[in-house]
């Protein structure tokens, strides 16, 4: 059995609102070896709570970090 793996993440602004992109890796569960990787994906964001978390993301890279 494979499962899929999360390598990376971004959160963009674009013209039809936020968007997150997304790579991941599909790794065999029972042997390690890595099936495919550099797999791409992105959807734009339409849930509220899910857009809450985003923005307390930013908030906190904003207020801490820059």
């Amino acid at each position: 059995m494979n499962i899929n793996k999360l390598t990376s993440f971004a959160s963009l602004t674009t013209g039809e609102g936020q968007r997150l992109a997304y790579t991941y890796s599909v790794v065999n569960d029972e042997t390690g070896e890595i099936v495919s990787n550099n797999n791409k994906g992105s959807f734009v964001v339409m849930d509220a709570d899910l857009q809450s978390h985003i923005d307390a993301i930013k908030t906190y890279i904003n207020d801490n970090k820059l």
